[in-house]
């Protein structure tokens, strides 16, 4: 029977006291299904440590397998960086994992899905934390086995069974909780959390393993060094959301990349990984998963970066085309897109506020750079910029028959215009006529 089987509270032995956590199967097998014990363990921890709801379990009993949901909170991020990124901020995202329902860790590397229920059109993010996530399993999978989780748990527990001063030594120390190090934050200790507010243990190493986004709103900034559009006299309005004066990357988040502790198990060891990687997902290539390279600060959007390898795999691959803007953009934010650039283009401090110039590859020759930021060129940028079409022709045909169009004018039109497009990391908005003043 390949039907899954759901565990429930309900249906557990309410009189096993054992370190081993066993839960009833709703519905009927043909035969008892033999589930790890550190399975179950580890799904136990997630509810001890975030709350019932936290996971879901189904089962695959007569193919060996079990599919593990978990549900990440991300109601912490604002709402502007919610619409930017184009998830729910209301809505938990969902981890779910297959793992051999008998061997657990002992079997093959689980498959990852990242989804929101209610969002399964153009979750882009959903791709990114996939990809992050894959990779971090892979390198855990290496040294990961139920035995060495089993031991690094049993040593967790005797520190505690041992006196009160090595317990404290351990707080004060936070050997198991390093607190990120950023300039930004005062350093509390967690044995202060503990001691004086009484929380639980559980709950204040998550806490303080909770990365803290770096994305900073600050709508009155000058683009380009031109007053906001809204200020212009025949221009329409609009809320350019950026976080231009935000620190550089190297200064903050770099904590989010800090692998998480062991010591409550893999289940609860991924979700605090994902907790720390959300809010600064926007500050990491979503082709290399590394930190931007530009040097403007944290933006708003998730982008790729100019690296040439993650700029060929984009545009030529279509490697995680999915997760950074595609060339769905309304019709006057291109139009305010292309403008700016051209308005930098042409000035004459432009070696100075044309920055990243352009990565763009030759669609005549893959292997090369048209537009090379090491390499740059502004009279062929602005010839190529020249014969970009404008908006209202844009808008009038079919998106094959406006890149022909634009081919034939300039082979390099469509690719910058596809630049334009998807460099752009602030999160701009055309103002509804209520809030134009």
């Amino acid at each position: 029977d390949l039907k899954g089987q759901y565990w429930t509270d309900d249906d557990s032995d309410g009189d096993n006291e054992s370190e081993e956590f066993l839960y009833g199967v709703q519905g009927t097998c043909a035969a008892d299904l033999y589930r790890h014990p550190q399975l179950d363990a580890d799904i136990e921890a997630v509810k001890e440590i975030y709350s019932e709801n936290a996971v879901a379990v189904r089962e695959y009993g007569t193919i060996d397998d079990v599919d593990i949901d978990l549900h990440v909170n991300i109601s912490f991020l604002d709402e502007e960086v919610a619409t930017a990124w184009k998830v729910l901020r209301t809505e938990p995202i969902v981890l779910r994992l297959r793992f051999s329902l008998s061997q657990y860790l002992d079997g093959p590397e689980p498959s990852i899905e990242v989804f929101q229920p209610s969002n399964k059109e153009g979750f882009g993010l959903g791709l990114q934390l996939k990809k992050i996530l894959g990779m971090f399993t892979s390198q855990q999978w290496k040294h990961l086995s139920n035995d060495f989780l089993k031991t690094q748990q049993e040593k967790r527990h005797s520190w505690f069974k041992t006196s009160g001063t090595i317990k404290k030594f351990r707080a004060g120390l936070s050997i198991f909780s390093p607190i990120p190090k950023s300039p930004s934050f005062p350093v509390i200790q967690d044995s202060v959390l503990k001691g004086k507010l009484g929380i639980p243990e559980a709950r204040v190493n998550r806490l303080m393993n909770r990365s803290v986004s770096c994305t900073v709103k600050n709508p009155k900034v000058e683009v380009f060094g031109y007053p906001p559009p809204s200020t212009q006299a025949g221009v329409a309005p609009f809320n350019i959301l950026v976080a231009g004066s935000a620190p550089a990357p190297s200064q903050v988040g770099g904590h989010c990349k800090n692998i998480p502790t062991l010591e409550y198990g893999f289940l609860v060891q991924i979700m605090k990984y994902a907790e720390q990687r959300i809010p600064t997902l926007n500050e990491y290539c979503v082709v290399c998963d590394e930190q931007h390279v530009f040097q403007n600060g944290s933006m708003l959007k998730p982008a790729v970066c100019t690296r040439e390898l993650c700029v060929f795999s984009f545009y030529t691959l279509g490697v995680m085309s999915g997760a950074a803007e595609e060339v769905a953009t309304g019709a006057e934010v291109v139009d305010l897109l292309v403008a700016m650039c051209r308005a930098a283009l042409e000035s004459p401090r432009k070696s100075i506020i044309f920055e990243p110039y352009p990565s763009v590859v030759d669609p005549n020759d893959p292997k090369t750079l048209a537009f090379n930021p090491k390499k740059k060129n502004y009279e062929r940028l602005q010839k190529a910029l020249d014969s970009v079409m404008s908006i209202r022709e844009m808008t009038q045909g079919s998106y094959l028959e406006i890149k022909k169009q634009m081919d034939k004018l300039d082979p390099l039109a469509h690719p910058l215009l596809q630049w334009i497009i998807s460099s752009n990391r602030s999160h701009i908005v055309k103002l509804p006529l209520s809030r134009v003043r």
